[in-house]
């Protein structure tokens, strides 16, 4: 039988009423221990660091014999990192206690505070205790029940990203090597000419020579399903936080919907270890929960998603149909009255080929949350300064020896959010290395050095650059001097820099900017407005296709601002949808 998971709690005074709330709830799945000091319970935290229990969670109550929850608390992130950490604070003491509890929540001293039950079905006690323990299941422990298994001869590039669009979708899985027994079970399946990797999901067919497209569309739709002659009321673009706001506020209002996605349903956002800073969720909420429940919302009111091959085109509905554009994917077309393109923006490449050889060997653009468990004890580099790079750095630390950010600025204020900052300053295995850039990269097979080289060197070769054209993902980094360069051991890179829209595939009559950024409403050139009057607010220079999120022009690049656009939009599909039944088509 597996090990247990620990909750240790600490406490003395209301020893019996926590330690009966948490055997009631959580006995079955838990091993409850509990220590009645703080330094009991920092011994006993260390102890289960050593052995092959694995410490979930560490409940204390404010005041202790030889110490504070906040400042026991703050101790165990340094004895355990992954663990979830919450004060439990008595009714008559709240109040008092209460500024101090938000500071030290703010400053990462600990996950949360919660008031100590003083009665029966404390249900708001329990959710706050059952999301932690969720995050840290999903994010830490290895699946005990798993939905897909992944089969491969070791490590490959492949492997590792059908993983990662796994763990994004939220959809538990393990990876077995060649001589496990229950990989064994699944070539014998397939045949002697099974070719690998092989990928069995919980119902269907193994797949073969799976790639992530594969995986996803077998997981969530297949193009080949979408009957000839569909005709969607809306076609959603993109599955991240914009499309999927999109798909869940369309299709409750009865339009018919199709959410189309190449990656993972989730977008980036998918990939975010936890967003603090989204309206309705204090003690945050990560990317992929997020994303599995919109996407869950979603289809309840209706909406149907495809996965795993990209939209090639769209065309807007010639002179004979103009009621509904053609959406083109690899292999298959579908029409649709109006197009909401929410495709977001990709994390830019670094442009050095070192680097780049490594990907999904110890290298990775996006944050990679699959492979942070892979990160045990080891020395993690992190490129970017925006917040999707603060919370990987901040979720890495919970495994990784180090963790260093690297920017090209002189700080991350003008990047990051605070709160991030705040969390990445109260994460004592969190560095921030400036005016540094990434420019080698080597190892046997996989990634075990970089080189990095001061960001100010490159500063005229860029300005320079950049007073002929935009600078462009492609282009190579500036060269630098070999005897300028420090060459750093490095177990993962994680790149997460710079955002480019991917909108070649549009057409040409639907004008970008200067970067490729959608233009919408007032922003459009003016030689395209109808009647001298702009296109709707989050319209485009096509009448019925519409942009929200981070691929269009001026957008603010946050979860929250994506998920109000694809809200926002809707008046304007209505709009659109009653301008096409007045005039008769």
């Amino acid at each position: 039988m597996t090990e247990r998971p620990v909750i240790l709690l600490v406490a003395e005074a209301h020893r019996d009423v926590i330690e009966a709330e948490f055997r009631a709830r959580y006995d079955r799945d838990y091993a409850i221990e509990v220590a009645s000091s703080g330094r009991e319970a920092l011994e006993r935290a260390a102890d289960l660091c050593t052995v092959s229990s694995r410490l979930a969670m560490v409940a204390a109550e404010y005041q202790l014999p030889d110490a504070t929850a906040i400042d026991l608390l703050r101790e165990i992130q340094a004895v355990s990192p992954p663990s979830r950490r919450v004060a439990l604070v008595d009714f008559d003491d709240y109040a008092e206690h209460l500024e101090e509890l938000k500071r030290a929540a703010l400053e990462r001293d600990m996950d949360t505070f919660v008031g100590i039950p003083r009665g029966p079905r404390d249900e708001e006690f329990h959710t706050a205790l059952i999301e932690l323990l969720s995050e840290w299941g999903w994010s830490v422990a290895h699946p005990v029940v798993t939905a897909v298994d992944v089969v491969s001869d070791g490590p490959t590039p492949t492997t590792a990203a059908i993983r990662d669009v796994l763990d994004r979708m939220g959809v538990p899985n393990r990876l077995l090597a060649l001589d496990d027994e229950d990989a064994q079970a699944i070539v014998e399946e397939v045949g002697p000419d099974a070719r690998l990797p092989l990928v069995r999901p919980i119902r269907g067919e193994v797949i073969q020579d799976a790639t992530p497209q594969s995986v996803t569309e077998r997981l969530y739709g297949s193009y080949d399903a979408i009957p000839e002659g569909t005709i969607a009321d809306v076609a959603v673009i993109g599955a991240g936080p914009a499309g999927l706001a999109a798909a869940v506020y369309a299709a409750s209002e009865g339009l018919s919907t199709i959410v189309l996605e190449s990656d993972a349903i989730g977008g980036q956002a998918g990939s975010s270890s936890m967003i603090r800073n989204y309206l309705g969720f204090p003690r945050g909420i990560s990317g992929m929960r997020l994303a599995q429940r919109s996407r869950i919302q979603a289809g309840r009111f209706g909406a149907t998603f495809y996965t795993g091959r990209p939209v090639v085109q769209v065309e807007p509905g010639p002179a004979d149909e103009p009621e509904h554009h053609h959406v083109l994917v690899e292999g298959t077309h579908l029409c649709a009255r109006t197009v909401v393109v929410a495709t977001g923006v990709a994390y830019r490449r670094l442009g050095v080929a070192s680097v780049d050889e490594r990907i999904g060997m110890g290298v990775h653009y996006g944050a990679a949350t699959s492979m942070a468990r892979e990160m045990q004890d080891k020395e993690v580099y992190v490129v970017g300064g925006g917040n999707s790079a603060g919370q990987a750095a901040v979720h890495m630390a919970k495994f990784a020896r180090n963790v260093t950010i690297v920017v090209r600025r002189d700080s991350l204020t003008a990047t990051m959010s605070d709160y991030l900052i705040r969390e990445v300053e109260a994460t004592p295995n969190i560095a921030v290395r400036t005016h540094s850039r990434v420019v080698d990269a080597g190892g046997s097979g996989r990634l075990e050095w970089i080189g990095l080289a001061d960001s100010r060197s490159a500063t005229a070769s860029a300005s320079a650059q950049s007073e002929t054209r935009a600078p462009s993902s492609s282009d190579p980094e500036p060269e630098v001097a070999s005897d300028s360069v420090e060459r750093l051991p490095a177990d993962g890179l994680f790149c997460l820099l710079g955002a480019q829209p991917a909108c070649h595939w549009l057409p040409e009559s639907l004008a970008l900017d200067d970067h490729g950024f959608i233009l919408t409403g007032r922003d459009v050139p003016q030689e395209t407005w109808t009647d001298g009057v702009p296109p709707a607010s989050l319209e485009t220079t096509i009448p019925g296709v519409f942009a929200v999120g981070d691929v269009r022009a001026g957008s603010m690049k946050r979860v929250a601002s994506a998920a109000g656009e694809g809200a926002s939009v809707l008046p304007l599909v209505h709009a659109h949808l009653e301008k096409l039944r007045q005039s008769g088509v």
